[in-house]
């Protein structure tokens, strides 16, 4: 096991600080959501019938594109783009994915073989333990980088959860990384942080009436659809 294992105070805190941001991030989103529903149950109309015309317009400038290429290609002096040949650049971008992904798939299937619930089902405390963090591994998997999931990876082999692992744990090699704990606290700040400068919380915060941003936003869609109806007109 690795010597940086976090001390059961600093754990504890962490943990505690962890659960207070998910909480404060749930209410800001809860609040965003519960005011975007009534501002779109005030503009639903405008929203489809600009939505209908964006639709639109995107299918009139496809065909243009369309007809265009094929009088391009009715030329004498046409030729077929030979497509981009790739540069050394793109080659090592594209080999250093590929590495961290072999390697992300690695320490995923690892930690995933070591901590899967069936391994507990003679203990049920333990099953639900090892149910939340296989969850949570899915989640590092799927939508983060290499470095949260090596963070989350020695997190687990570290010893710093609550699941008693087998003795074949002790010998998993864990890489020298950040604390997971302090990741995902710095991850959460983050997203509050941009929680907290969405457009709709700042205006449901910020104003003594926030329903006037409907007016706000009633004129934005009419000059949209203006036009787009202008667009659509011309092009059919």
């Amino acid at each position: 096991m690795s010597e940086t294992r976090l001390s059961q105070i600093d754990k504890k805190k962490l943990e505690a600080e962890i659960e207070q941001l998910k909480l404060k991030l749930a209410a800001i989103e809860k609040e965003t959501y519960a005011f975007e529903t009534t501002l779109r149950s005030h503009l639903s109309d405008l929203i489809i019938e600009a939505q209908e015309l964006y639709v639109l317009y995107k299918e009139i400038k496809k065909k243009k594109k369309e007809k265009r290429l094929a009088q391009k290609k009715r030329g004498k002096n046409y030729k077929e783009p030979d497509g981009l040949l790739s540069t050394k650049k793109t080659e090592t971008k594209l080999a250093t994915s590929l590495e961290e992904q072999k390697e992300k798939k690695r320490l995923y299937r690892e930690a995933m073989l070591h901590v899967h619930p069936d391994k507990f089902f003679m203990k049920e405390n333990e099953t639900d333990i090892a149910t939340e963090l296989t969850a949570k591994l899915i989640e590092i998997y799927k939508n983060e980088n290499l470095e949260a999931l090596q963070a989350f990876h020695a997190h687990i082999f570290e010893g710093n959860t609550e699941l008693i692992l087998s003795e074949s744990s002790v010998n998993v090699k864990v890489s020298n990384t950040q604390n997971y704990l302090q990741l995902e606290k710095e991850r959460l700040e983050q997203a509050i942080n941009l929680a907290k400068n969405d457009q709709l919380y700042k205006v449901f915060t910020e104003n003594e009436n926030p329903l006037s941003f409907v007016n706000e936003l009633k004129t934005y869609y009419e000059n949209r659809i203006s036009k787009l109806k202008n667009r659509t007109r011309k092009g059919l």
